[in-house]
């Protein structure tokens, strides 16, 4: 497969008030994903996860380490610009990350607007096909998020990011706080737009059912490290570190079809 995006060796250092040691949140992650690809990185609330993902598009700085793109190193500020042409990312909150005063079509079409991408009736006829890819009326362009669903909203901040054509999307814990049945709603919508438009994901979350349901690797991460990863079939079979097992056997469901190696 083609590699298509990568963090190596990364690390973030946050300097804590009245605190001489810095809190070491990531400590020398590497992580690949590539072409085609749909990536589970699972963990327990603070083991560093969202912030790895967030370093990988430079919503968060990193500390040391380096992000390539298609085997390029990302260090200028217009080598970052470009990236997020291709790379985006999609938040938890989908109350929090969708600006109130906007319309859909103001937050879907933003980045259109913004870049000067075709004439204004191009750009709206832009919009009206990715809502409808996100299972959206086009007519919902002119109203605003306080109208919507959580699960609605995700599909807006999907639209938002398959707006520029993405070859990657990065989504943290995008189905944590919605009813399971929308969940699943959201997560067979995002395994069809894998198909339809050869897009990949990093997937964070740290539930175990979604990252194996959706997940063709896994990486588990615990205080700022990964601790294994394995394609998500063997993971789940026969997990290698004690930690991993331990989050398999904490699932009741996993509990009792998993293999759990005691070994």
């Amino acid at each position: 497969m083609t590699e298509l995006i990568s963090g190596v060796d990364l690390v973030k250092k946050f300097k804590l008030p009245r605190q001489r040691k810095p809190l070491v949140a990531v400590k020398s992650v590497s992580l690949t994903v590539d072409e085609s690809e749909i990536v589970g990185l699972v963990g327990e609330s603070g083991s560093g996860k969202s912030t790895v993902s967030r370093m990988l598009v430079g919503v968060e700085s990193m500390t040391s380490g380096t992000v390539k793109y298609r085997g390029k190193p990302v260090e200028s500020k217009k080598e970052w610009s470009e990236l997020r042409n291709h790379v985006q990312y999609v938040f938890q909150d989908p109350y929090g990350s969708l600006a109130p005063h906007f319309t859909v079509r103001q937050t879907v079409g933003d980045s259109l607007d913004m870049r000067g991408i075709g004439t204004p009736l191009e750009r709206d006829r832009r919009v009206a096909n990715v809502l409808e890819d996100v299972g959206l009326r086009p007519s919902d362009a002119g109203s605003y998020p306080a109208v919507f669903s959580g699960g609605q909203r995700q599909r807006i901040s999907l639209a938002r990011a398959l707006i520029m054509e993405p070859k990657l999307i990065i989504c943290d814990e995008i189905v944590s706080g919605l009813d399971v049945s929308v969940q699943a709603q959201i997560l067979n919508l995002l395994l069809d737009l894998k198909d339809r438009f050869n897009v990949s994901y990093l997937f964070v979350s740290h539930d175990l059912r979604v990252i194996k349901y959706l997940s063709d690797r896994v990486l588990v991460m615990r205080s700022g490290e990964v601790l294994e990863q394995a394609a998500a079939e063997q993971l789940f079979a026969n997990p290698q570190h004690p930690y991993t097992r331990e989050l398999i056997a904490s699932v009741p469901d996993f509990a009792t079809d998993v293999r759990l190696n005691q070994s």
